[in-house]
């Protein structure tokens, strides 16, 4: 049986959680969970153990340096889970700060297919990797 990554997908704009959701399905075993709004992300966050977090940084309710900042900081089950943010700020202080609250990558919107799965391949713990890696070679014609 093939392991279920369990992914996190943090983002007020509800048709880019469905694209990022529908490209992380097609191209990995993975259980997506969608939150929209750093509310949202908490409580996901306070009862689920993930593997990945893909976090959007310009959000109304509180922005994703707040969600970084409080789950870095929170005694919850992911606060050393990978954090890949997945954001249209591209500029160098932003993308300082988020390294600097603990994120492991910056993927500037609009989002590549090839580019997210490769950062969500890569910041996967060991133990999925396989699985994952597995996954890309099981149906060529998915793509």
């Amino acid at each position: 049986m093939t392991a279920q990554i369990r992914i996190l997908v943090v983002d007020d704009n509800e048709p880019t959680r469905l694209l990022i959701a529908r490209i992380l399905t097609q191209e990995l075993p993975v259980e997506v969970t969608l939150a929209g709004g750093a509310d949202e992300a908490e409580r996901q966050m306070r009862q689920t153990r993930f593997d990945i977090i893909l976090l959007d940084l310009l959000m109304p309710d509180a922005s994703g340096f707040d969600v970084l900042e409080w789950l870095r900081g929170e005694r919850s089950p992911n606060r050393s889970t990978p954090v890949l943010v997945v954001s249209v700020l591209d500029d160098p202080e932003s993308i300082e700060r988020c390294r600097r609250l603990g994120a492991s990558v910056h993927i500037v919107k609009p989002i590549l297919r090839e580019t997210l799965a490769a950062a969500v391949r890569e910041h996967l713990p060991v133990h999925l990797q396989q699985a994952a890696g597995n996954a890309d070679r099981s149906d060529p014609g998915a793509r």
